[in-house]
Parts: C-alpha cells; sequence; structure tokens
C-alpha cells in the first residue's frame, strides 16, 4: 500500500505573497506531504513534504484574521485562513502527523547510522513484524476462546439449576416418608464456587491484556472541536484517554455496535443506546493501519470500510497479504542460496571475475540471526 494516501481535505484560503490576495481552494494532507489547489482553476499553488516543516504555528494575519502558518526549511512561510472546520482541528491533524513523520524518522536515521540496511537485516525486520502481527492476533483468538469457554460454564450451570429445580418439584411432589430427599439440598452449594472462580479468572485475565496502544486526535459529538489523546486496544475492549491520561471512555468488547473504517487513518466507534444519545468517538492517528488489522479480527462482525478505505483492505488481501506465509520460505531458501553459493576458481563463459568475487546477499551474521528465528519455536507471553 502507498503510504502517501490522502489523510483528510479541508476548505480554507491561501496567502499569496507576490499578488498579495488569498486564494480560496482547498488545503490536503497525506501521510508525507501537503498540499493547496485552488478552486477556480483546480492549479496546485503548494505542495511540499512533511519533513520538510520546521514549525506550524497559529496566528492572526492583520490581527483579525485567524490563521496556521507553516514553515520550511527553505524560510519559505506559508499562510493558510478561513480553515473550516475550524483552525484548531485542522492544526491538531497537521501537527500531529508531523510530529509522528518526525518521529519515525529519527528512528530510521538512528537505525541506518548504527548499521547499514542489508538483505539480511531487512529479512530479520521482516520477521519480527509478522511475529508480532501473529502474537497480537493469536492473543486476541486466545481471549475469544476464554470467551466461549464462559458461556459454555454458563450453559452448564443453567442447565444444572434446572436439574436442581426439577428435583426440587419432584421433592415437593414426593411423600415424606421418602429416605433420600434430604441429600437434594446440599448439590447447588457444591457446583456454584467452582464456577465463580473459573469466571473471576476469565474476567481479570481480560481486563490486563492490553494488544497496542498509539497516539490520536479524538472528536466527540461534533468535528470541530478535537483534543490530543491515546487509544489503548484491549482484548476485552477499547479505551480513550486524553492527553493527560485521563480516561475518557472505556468501551467493553460487548459494547461496541459498530466500527467504521473512514480512510486508513481515520475510524469511528459507536455505542447505541434506546432513549438516550448514543455514545461515538472518531479517531484520526498516524499509526492507525497497524491497529485495524487487530480491530478486524476482534470486531470482525462490527467493523465496516467505508468507500475511501477499501483500498486498504484489498491491498492487504493482495499479495502482500501472504507476506506472514511467504517470508519464512523466502527467507529459508535465500539462506540455502547463499550458504551454497561457492566461488568459482576462473572465469567461466567469459564471465568478468568481478562477478564472481562479489560480496554475498547475506552476512554470516545476519545469517545466523535468520536460522535461529526460523528454527525456534513460535510462541507468545499472555499479558
Amino acid at each position: 500500500m502507498s503510504r502517501d494516501i490522502c489523510v483528510h481535505t479541508w476548505p480554507c484560503s491561501y496567502y499569496l505573497e507576490l499578488e498579495k490576495q488569498w486564494v480560496p481552494g482547498k488545503l490536503s494532507l497525506t501521510s508525507l506531504s501537503l498540499k493547496f489547489m485552488t478552486d477556480k482553476t483546480r492549479e496546485i499553488l503548494v505542495n511540499f513534504p512533511l519533513s520538510s516543516i520546521v514549525e506550524i504555528k497559529k496566528e492572526a494575519s492583520y490581527f483579525i484574521f485567524s490563521s496556521i502558518t507553516i514553515l520550511e526549511k527553505d524560510h519559505n512561510k506559508h499562510w493558510f485562513s478561513s480553515l473550516q472546520p475550524s483552525r484548531n482541528v485542522v492544526f491538531s491533524i497537521i501537527e500531529h502527523f508531523w510530529r509522528e513523520m518526525l518521529l519515525s524518522q529519527s528512528g530510521a536515521a538512528v537505525e541506518e547510522s548504527s548499521s547499514p540496511m542489508t538483505k539480511g537485516k531487512e529479512l530479520t525486520g521482516l520477521m519480527a513484524c509478522t511475529q508480532k502481527r501473529l502474537e497480537d492476533t493469536a492473543r486476541v483468538l486466545h481471549h475469544q476462546g476464554e470467551q466461549l469457554d464462559s458461556i459454555s460454564r454458563g450453559l452448564d450451570k443453567m442447565e444444572s439449576d434446572l436439574d436442581v429445580a426439577d428435583r426440587l418439584l419432584t421433592e415437593l411432589e414426593s411423600p415424606s416418608w421418602w429416605p433420600f430427599s434430604f441429600k437434594l439440598w446440599k448439590m447447588p452449594s457444591e457446583t456454584k464456587p467452582k464456577w465463580d472462580a473459573s469466571m473471576a479468572s476469565s474476567k481479570a485475565f481480560g481486563k490486563e491484556g492490553i494488544v497496542i496502544k498509539i497516539p490520536a486526535v479524538i472528536s466527540q459529538k461534533t468535528e470541530s472541536h478535537v483534543k490530543p489523546g491515546r487509544l489503548t486496544v484491549f482484548v476485552s475492549g477499547l479505551e480513550i484517554h486524553n492527553s493527560d491520561s485521563l480516561l475518557m471512555h472505556r468501551f467493553e468488547r460487548e459494547e461496541v455496535d459498530d466500527i467504521k473504517v473512514h480512510t486508513p487513518y481515520e475510524i469511528s466507534i459507536r455505542q447505541r443506546f434506546i432513549g438516550k444519545p448514543d455514545i461515538a468517538y472518531r479517531l484520526i492517528s498516524a499509526k492507525m493501519p497497524e491497529v485495524i488489522p487487530i480491530l478486524e479480527v476482534q470486531f470482525s462482525k462490527k467493523i465496516e470500510f467505508l468507500e475511501d478505505a477499501l483500498m486498504l483492505r484489498s491491498t492487504r488481501t493482495s499479495p502482500l497479504a501472504e507476506k506472514g506465509y511467504s517470508v519464512w520460505h523466502a527467507a529459508s531458501g535465500l539462506l540455502d542460496q547463499a550458504m551454497h553459493c561457492e566461488p568459482s576458481s576462473g572465469n567461466q563463459e567469459g564471465r568478468p571475475l568481478q562477478l564472481q568475487m562479489s560480496e554475498p546477499l547475506i552476512s554470516e551474521g545476519d545469517s545466523q540471526e535468520l536460522r535461529q528465528a526460523l528454527q525456534q519455536p513460535w510462541h507468545w507471553e499472555q499479558q
């Protein structure tokens, strides 16, 4: 999937410095860049990457009109005003994606400076990502199995209670001289504590399992009021916190009625009520593509991909979706090919000596690390 996907578009005006006038148009944010297109001529006046941004500020033009100014590395300053639905919304979302891009770039730069990226390290990182995805999925499926076990225990208890009620009715109808009636009253107390203990342990496990945690821009009711916060995905539900780590709302797993994926970076979560307003939150995050596959496993019957987000699902069902399976076989084949390649003693069929003495695809250290990762048994730990 291409990373340069449109996240959001806002109507606004852009200030042309040379002509000293404001031009109406639309400001579009992608995961990698920011651009402005005029309404009248459909001309792109501004198009620059987020990595070139030095500063984003809220300012006022002529001390009256609220604006957003963006300063680039080459000291070009861009003014955007008349932002809809509000300046704070546009500022919060652009700043979020800019900061996340800077964090990802700094992490990649540190990794590149420490050691050059080789084919072996690329395969090792790919296997690590695949294993993490499998662990997250296994944790969710394990919790679903715990829920099915709880339902089964509940049905067994209901059946036991019905048997007890039937016996009690039989006791009431039986003659007073029946010698075995006193044993029937002890049966409920023997079966209840064991069931309660297992249910308590299952409930305790569900509240502790954290699957993933990401920063997000959160809005409720209207899109004109947003605030930075955090989305936490548990095996038992979802939690939304504000920037001060205070809990805004917790959705238990069974309380979530629908999750709509608007774009690969934006979702909405809703809990319906009868007789009072629904509880709904809308979240935008640069890390959302990492969360959507997990939500799709947890809420498979409640998640809906809207038109702009269908590309995310279609891309994941493409051959890239088989990467978790093929990476292990590709790594094994590449290892065998690299380890069994021996330099020839001389030129064969006129080939240059330089090609035969070229460096191997995978270094010795990378091949040992890959072999250990391929041979060790896959496991996951409950949180």
